[in-house]
């Protein structure tokens, strides 16, 4: 057994994980763990993109669309924290060079998905997961205090007096690590690896909530799942292709075999999802259509060339056919109980992105709020941190 000390550990390498590290002092040593290679996280994998406040006068409207979308159990603190957080992120991100689009003006283009009352989200091509987690994985190789260790898996806390003080990990060699640190960030991402069909990595199996609840780490809302009305259908196994909801918030349509429509496509997910099941029994088909005829070549090939080209693979083309869709498990709105700083129910442990549960997605995350809050309450997650130790500081210079 080998023992590791630092100033915290994180557990995950999502944008979580990476914008926790990018916010505390260069000072702290951090040890960062990935439980696969750093490129096999969800974040990876988000195609739609991040909403933002577009101005004042849409904060009512946002608020809105977020807690209709989560039928109303959303947090209500946590919502208004991510709404009024988001454009200063933003801002952040470009600053960190993330190629949001822009237009000929060089201004912030914003995209629409289901349950949005207005565009209000930006994008990168079809890959805005992609885009932000590796601009920010740039930036947190490039700093001294960080150490990345790949294919090295969290089997559990190390529990003092009641308080986390760091985890237990083990390597692919099959190495056992102690890694001792004053505090622990999970951000092991959500469930999907647990069903058949998901979006997500099969690597993505709940470990930071079964940890957790070990430890009598309180958990909040672990049945509410996402179901994604469209990813590509396949009889292929493995991870299901998702087809982003930007699609349908830009013209795409659903069909069933009759070549009938038979739902609102902008509708909230679990909506949509439910109606294309419902389709699916009466037909007795295993899957339904969705076209891109209302899309055009030129948003086709700028907007969703990923999409684009995975469809090709399949062999469709949809800027001559429709492509079979089938609803797939997505998102875990539910995870470890955190307050409005992404602090758990155990003195110096962390939760943060779809690990943790802060109440803002209620029982039905709202399309592009993922990224946000996971940074937004990443970032809350440092600076609590620091604050933390500040006031400790001080009571020990009192002491003194």
């Amino acid at each position: 057994m080998k023992t590791i000390n630092c100033d915290a550990v994180i557990v995950g390498c999502g944008v979580g994980g990476l914008y926790t590290a990018l916010n505390l002092p260069k000072d702290m040593k951090i040890i960062m763990l990935s439980k696969e290679d750093v490129e096999s996280c969800d974040s990876m994998l988000a195609q739609g993109g991040i909403c933002v406040l577009r101005d004042e006068n849409d904060y009512d409207s946002y608020y809105e669309d977020t807690m209709r979308a989560g039928h109303y159990e959303n947090r209500a603190e946590s919502v208004d924290i991510m709404i009024r957080s988001s454009r200063n992120v933003i801002n952040d991100l470009l600053d960190k060079g993330v190629r949001f689009a822009k237009d000929e003006n060089g201004e912030l283009m914003y995209t629409r998905e289901g349950a949005h009352s207005r565009p209000r989200i930006c994008f990168h091509e079809d890959i805005t997961g992609k885009e932000i987690t590796t601009t920010l994985l740039s930036h947190v190789r490039k700093l001294s205090n960080v150490t990345i260790m790949e294919y090295t898996t969290m089997t559990d806390i190390i529990e003092v007096a009641g308080e986390c003080a760091g985890v237990i990990a083990k390597t692919k060699e099959g190495e056992k690590l102690h890694i001792k640190a004053p505090d622990t960030i999970m951000a092991t991402g959500g469930i999907g690896g647990l069903y058949e069909y998901s979006t997500n990595f099969p690597c993505l199996t709940g470990d930071g909530c079964k940890i957790a609840e070990k430890h009598g780490v309180e958990l909040e809302h672990m049945d509410y799942v996402q179901i994604h009305p469209t990813s590509l259908y396949s009889e292929k196994p493995g991870r299901s292709f998702l087809i982003s909801e930007s699609a349908r918030g830009e013209g795409a349509l659903l069909y069933n075999h009759k070549g009938e429509r038979f739902v609102d496509e902008l509708l909230p997910r679990d909506v949509v999802t439910d109606a294309i099941h419902a389709e699916m029994e009466k037909e007795n088909v295993p899957y339904e259509y969705l076209s891109f005829e209302n899309v055009s070549k030129e948003t086709i090939m700028k907007h969703f060339p990923n999409i684009y080209h995975k469809c090709l693979e399949e062999g469709y083309d949809i800027l001559k056919e429709p492509i079979p869709v089938v609803p797939a498990q997505h998102y875990f709105m539910g995870g470890v109980h955190v307050d409005s700083d992404s602090m758990t129910t155990m003195n110096h442990l962390y939760a943060v992105g779809e690990t943790s549960c802060n109440g803002v997605h209620g029982k039905n995350r709202l399309a592009s709020n993922s990224l946000l809050e996971s940074l937004v309450f990443a970032k809350r997650s440092a600076v609590k941190i620091v604050r933390e130790r500040s006031a400790d500081s001080k009571e020990a210079k009192k002491i003194i």
